[in-house]
């Protein structure tokens, strides 16, 4: 069985308080991007589950891999037999595109269907929110105003089909644990659900990104795709999640070339 996991931007992302377990409450709006992964998972001819990886390259152990994690929930509770899992990575990982939980939501919902296991929809968002904060998010994928941890929702009317969406990965993979802990949390003095409702050339004064500072500072190639973004006409431009990748939106065609060793996407209007 094969599914194919999309990644997602956030649209703003405001760290508001440091929670007492350790996590932050945030304020983001995650909107869902057809860049997508190949994931595969058949039963196994032998004893053992192994993960199969393609594309760009992931080092460390296989079991690190939140698709194993996913597997291996669902495996201790229902006793699942060995699988083969087919992993081929188009999604830059270290991102802040979600790409990693993506692919383990994907594995929830092929081994729910492959093995029928009939797990219901809050089932499912149990077992993700164990994965990851914005695993859930890939349940519903659409675009979704997150708070708190990121993953309670609130329903957004937002529709980015009809603009040009460009993407730069630099060759830099960003440690979120490192990067909230240079944040200083702060409320938010407005609605970003109010705010996106305004047209897109006026995001750039309200909406950010508060992990953009300290990135920016220790990586000033990341600043500079930013504002090549905005040179080249974006209505609005940002990294996304905790990094490092950054988007931008187009009304026209985007034309500039990537810096050295990027991973670059332009996407096309939908409609």
């Amino acid at each position: 069985m094969i599914r194919f996991p999309n990644c997602k931007i956030n649209i703003g992302l405001f760290v508001t308080e440091k929670r007492a377990d350790s996590y932050h409450n945030i304020e983001t709006i995650f909107y869902p991007v057809a860049i997508e992964d190949a994931l595969e998972i058949v039963i196994s001819q032998s004893k053992k589950t192994s993960l199969h990886i393609s594309g760009i390259p992931i080092y460390g152990d296989s079991e690190t891999n939140l698709v194993m994690r996913a597997y291996r929930l669902l495996e201790t509770d229902f006793q699942l037999p060995p699988v083969d899992i087919y992993l081929h990575k188009k999604i830059p990982y270290g991102a802040g595109l979600g790409g990693g939980s993506s692919d383990a939501t994907q594995t929830l919902l092929i081994l729910n269907e492959l093995f029928n296991l009939n797990l219901s929809q809050s089932q499912l968002l149990a077992y993700a929110i164990q994965i990851g904060a914005d695993c859930p998010f890939f349940l519903k994928n659409r675009p979704l105003f997150a708070y708190e941890k990121g993953s309670l929702f609130k329903e957004i009317e937002l529709n980015l089909d009809s603009y040009w969406l460009a993407l730069i990965k630099p060759p830099y993979a960003i440690n979120t644990q490192e990067a909230y802990s240079k944040i200083n949390p702060k409320k938010l003095e407005y609605s970003l659900q109010e705010i996106v409702k305004q047209p897109i050339e006026l995001w750039k004064e309200f909406v950010f990104n508060d992990f953009e500072s300290f990135v920016f500072h220790k990586y000033p190639l990341i600043q500079r795709i930013k504002e090549l973004m905005y040179h080249n006409g974006a209505l609005y431009a940002s990294m996304s999640g905790s990094g490092s990748a950054v988007y931008g939106i187009f009304k026209e065609t985007p034309f500039f070339q990537y810096f050295a060793d990027c991973i670059g996407f332009v996407l096309p209007p939908k409609v």
